[in-house]
């Protein structure tokens, strides 16, 4: 099997960068998302019913995301037309547009670099990967799903929370945190760091396990 299907950049790797046709237009990655979160996802194919209930999940939420500094940008291996004719015929069926660009990656370029493309589940269909990329361009959080499980929106909006609460705060997120409950406190690194942990007002499990408000 060609070793390139196996790309696959890691969580800390800069996201690679592309340029390909959307239908937004021409768009250059890199300049596209710069200074913005971005979340890149991947789905089989057009005109499907899983991809169409979770693409058109992504457009009404679209202003949810944009709200928290986070473009979206859709991809799968159809192309250009194929991608026009499925935005118009969900408006249509739906009344939902897709408002967002979605690559047209026919020959498979961006689904290789992606590691989107993976042989025990397709050659030729992308699975349903999410890359959540920084303002820096660095990747932040990888999802991958296989083709017929449609992905968890709530999940994904809770994740990108939880990045931006953690770089703003600099703090760490417990199981299934949402805005507005506690936050991890970082251990201490010295013994006077642990010392002072101690005496703090911190809600803890043990010196090690310190939560907070935020």
């Amino acid at each position: 099997m060609d070793q390139e299907f196996f790309t696959m950049p890691r969580i800390g790797d800069m996201a690679p960068d592309f340029k390909a046709m959307t239908t937004q237009g021409m768009m250059q990655f890199s300049e596209h998302i710069k200074g913005s979160w971005t979340i890149l996802f991947s789905h089989p194919a057009d005109f499907t019913p899983v991809c169409t209930t979770e693409m058109t999940g992504f457009a009404l939420l679209e202003d949810d995301f944009k709200a928290m500094n986070t473009k979206l940008v859709g991809l799968s291996i159809d192309s250009i037309h194929s991608h026009i004719a499925w935005v118009h015929n969900v408006k249509e069926k739906m009344g939902i547009l897709m408002k967002f660009p979605i690559i047209a990656d026919i020959d498979m370029k961006v689904a290789k670099l992606y590691g989107m493309l993976q042989p025990g589940e397709s050659e030729t269909a992308a699975v349903r990967a999410v890359f959540f990329i920084d303002p820096s361009g660095k990747i932040r959080l990888i999802m991958y799903y296989p083709l017929n499980v449609g992905r968890n929106m709530d999940e994904i909006i809770r994740a990108l929370q939880a990045l931006q609460a953690a770089d703003l705060h600099k703090v760490a997120l417990p199981l299934n945190w949402r805005p507005g409950e506690m936050v991890i406190v970082p251990p201490p690194k010295t013994v006077d760091e642990m010392e002072e942990r101690i005496k703090s007002n911190y809600e803890m499990v043990d010196f090690y396990l310190a939560k907070k408000k935020i």
